[in-house]
């Protein structure tokens, strides 16, 4: 274990002693682990992770705090297929909490704890494709209980908790771009240029694999990472979860799997007999609208025009921009 380094980054990440020398032990344990499969942790596998959170659950010890720990590990070292599987595992637990909250605050108490009702999410670690089902149950009881257009109010929330402070600056640039398309364009320039970035340096930006072709795939559709301009609305379409090989790949269903980023439905495109419906996406335009809530200073209608969920090849949407900044 590259301790030095590690706690080094722990400290980075403003943990404490006692924090950082729970992360060190473990990443410690999990090396025990991969030793007795003869394995040390720069060759570790995805299935060595997947067995790793399996034996953490069976024990109780998967907490927040030690598959942080390991997913950092993971990424300083550069085993990024690892690092992206532990994402994959994290980074939906907030959404059906939040969803929760909104819905109480949309509906009412005794309407979240009707649908909610018996709703209980896989434990923490668990794979991807033990969360399709429960999805399922709560959007069929969202449409069921509210009609589409309040149910697709609760799901467009900021449910992945992004803090609002990420997007402050985008409200400066189209400030000093002094026009929506000019703040558009400058905001793909700057998404193609960071991308560029973590390809040289052979980094994991957020989920994604970058390679020169998915620079270049990027570069050519100013609705990815930004969005295009038409009269009133802004029309963006989702970087795909693994773009290097949606790219890459020439099966309709494997190319949507590697488009959709949904942690809590995206194994579903594999799975027989667990359809998410379009109306779900509205939990990934609320994420993909939030900042334009914040540049437009109001919240931003939303809507939900393809989605690799439903069959379509991407995942696409509009935001319309409000009343009296359209100029």
């Amino acid at each position: 274990m590259m301790e030095g380094e590690f706690r080094e980054l722990c400290k980075q990440r403003g943990l404490d002693e006692d924090g950082t020398d729970a992360a060190v032990g473990s990443v410690k344990a999990f090396e025990e682990f991969l030793a007795g499969r003869g394995r040390t942790l720069e060759e570790m596998t995805v299935d060595d992770v997947k067995e790793h959170l399996s034996d953490l659950i069976e024990r109780g010890q998967n907490t927040w705090d030690r598959l942080v720990a390991l997913a950092r590990y993971t990424y300083m070292i550069g085993r990024n297929e690892a690092y992206v599987y532990f994402t994959s595992v994290m980074g939906g637990r907030t959404v059906l909490p939040s969803i929760s909250e909104r819905l109480a605050e949309l509906a009412g108490e005794e309407v979240r704890d009707k649908i909610f009702s018996g709703i209980e999410a896989p434990p923490l670690g668990s794979p991807p494709d033990e969360f399709p089902k429960v999805t399922l149950r709560v959007v069929e009881r969202l449409e069921g209980e509210l009609g589409s257009e309040l149910c697709n109010d609760v799901l467009a929330g900021n449910h992945h908790r992004i803090p609002v402070e990420n997007f402050e600056k985008h409200k400066a640039w189209l400030e000093e771009e002094g026009s929506i398309e000019g703040y558009l364009k400058r905001l793909h320039d700057n998404s193609v240029a960071e991308l560029e970035e973590f390809c040289r340096e052979g980094k994991v930006w957020y989920e994604q694999e970058i390679t020169p072709e998915v620079v270049e795939f990027v570069r050519g559709n100013q609705e990815v990472l930004s969005g295009v301009r038409d009269g009133d609305w802004i029309y963006f379409t989702k970087i795909p979860y693994a773009p290097k090989d949606y790219i890459e790949a020439t099966d309709p269903v494997m190319r949507r799997y590697y488009g959709c980023h949904c942690p809590l439905a995206r194994e579903a495109i594999l799975m027989g007999g667990t359809d998410i419906p379009l109306t779900w996406c509205y939990c990934s335009g609320g994420y993909g609208k939030l900042k334009y809530d914040v540049v437009f200073g109001e919240p931003t209608e939303v809507e939900v025009l393809e989605s690799t969920l439903a069959g379509d090849d991407r995942c696409r949407f509009r935001v319309k921009i409000p009343e009296g900044k359209r100029d």
